[in-house]
């Protein structure tokens, strides 16, 4: 479908600002983000995957992403040390703004099993199969994820203040 010389530079033009909030969502650090970002697209070119098409691709490199987020967030690098500077830049660096910001903050305080699902469902616009194959877990396992998660994140948001809807 594509020429594997320019499947990541497509990739990347298309998929890039998508990828990079995933990252930042995930991580809360701009910087790491731009990294994570790198290294998504980087392994791409070096692996040169075969996609179906533009969503097969779109949900490889989210899956990539949030794998290389995992990982950081396991390295000692990433559990031991943030700079100020860094803490600073990744929050004036963040497209999210006021509110928006407030809730992802408080959805990504979340444990990670059910912040990642409903980040994929809300913000990416996945589906539960679709969110289920990229996790490689069953459907019914993402489709519990997503309904007690929901049900943390209100808590939350109730315990912040912001008023139950609906």
């Amino acid at each position: 479908m594509y020429d594997s010389d320019n499947t990541a530079l497509y990739a990347f033009r298309k998929y890039g600002d998508v990828i990079l909030r995933c990252a930042y969502a995930c991580t809360g650090c701009f910087s790491e983000a731009e990294d994570i970002t790198q290294d998504v697209f980087l392994s791409m070119h070096a692996e040169s995957p075969i996609f179906s098409d533009d969503e097969h691709m779109k949900a490889w490199l989210l899956k990539v992403t949030i794998n290389k987020c995992k990982n950081l967030k396991k390295s000692f690098r990433f559990s031991r040390t943030q700079s100020i500077d860094e803490k600073i830049e990744s929050e004036m660096s963040c497209e999210f703004t006021g509110e928006e910001n407030e809730i992802r903050e408080i959805l990504f305080r979340l444990p990670e099993k059910y912040s990642t699902v409903l980040y994929l469902y809300y913000y990416e616009g996945y589906n539960i199969r679709e969110i289920a194959k990229m996790m490689s877990k069953n459907e019914n396992t993402v489709s519990s994820l997503l309904q007690r998660g929901r049900k943390k994140l209100k808590i939350e948001l109730e315990r912040e203040g912001y008023y139950a809807r609906g």
